[in-house]
C-alpha cells in the first residue's frame, strides 16, 4: 500500500454524500414500482456505501427497503466461499448490488451467484467508484464517479475513526 503522499483526492466526504444522493434517486427512478428493493453491500466497503444508499433512499421514497449484505473469501471465492445475508425473500424482487470500487468485475461476478440462484426479480449494480477496467462481463448501472486509470493505479474508499469518507486514487 503507499503511504498518504502518493495518494490523490478524487472524492472528499461532502463529495461522495452528493454522488450517493444522486445515485438514489437514479435508483429510485428505475424501481418505483418495485414492492420491495433490496440492496445487498459487498462486505465490507460496499456495505458502507449500501447502508448510505439506503439512507438516502428512505428520505427520499416510500419503497419497502431491506438492506443485504454478501461476504466473499477471497481466498476461496467459490460458492463455499460466499454467504449472503438478507432478511427477505430475493424471489421476484428487485436487487441492487452495490460496491466501493469497480475494478476487474470479478468480486462483482462471484457477488452475483447467491443472488441469481435466489431468482429476484431484477439485479441491478451500484458502484462509487468506476474504474472502467474489468476484465469480467459485469456493468455498473449506477456509477458515482467513472475513471479513467492505468491498469497500476488504484482506488481507494476510505472511512475515519470519525466517520469522514474519501476516494483517493494511488
Amino acid at each position: 500500500m503507499s503511504d498518504k503522499r502518493s495518494q490523490t483526492l478524487i472524492l472528499n466526504h461532502e463529495e461522495i454524500q452528493q454522488k450517493i444522493t444522486r445515485m438514489a434517486w437514479q435508483i429510485l427512478e428505475n424501481n418505483y414500482n418495485a414492492k420491495t428493493l433490496v440492496i445487498i453491500g459487498v462486505e465490507k466497503k460496499g456495505s458502507i456505501v449500501s447502508q448510505l444508499l439506503c439512507d438516502s433512499l428512505k428520505e427520499i421514497s416510500k419503497l419497502k427497503l431491506v438492506l443485504g449484505s454478501v461476504y466473499i473469501d477471497k481466498e476461496n471465492p467459490t460458492l463455499e466461499g460466499i454467504s449472503l445475508t438478507c432478511d427477505a425473500e430475493l424471489e421476484g424482487n428487485n436487487v441492487v448490488l452495490v460496491d466501493d470500487v469497480l475494478n476487474s468485475g470479478k468480486t462483482l461476478m462471484y457477488a452475483t451467484l447467491p443472488i441469481l440462484a435466489q431468482n429476484p426479480h431484477q439485479l441491478q449494480t451500484a458502484i462509487l467508484a468506476n474504474r472502467d477496467h474489468t476484465r469480467f462481463p459485469i456493468k455498473a448501472d449506477f456509477v458515482g464517479i467513472s475513471l479513467a486509470t492505468t491498469l497500476q493505479e488504484h482506488i481507494q474508499f476510505t472511512q475515519d475513526k470519525k466517520g469522514k469518507m474519501a476516494v483517493h486514487l494511488d
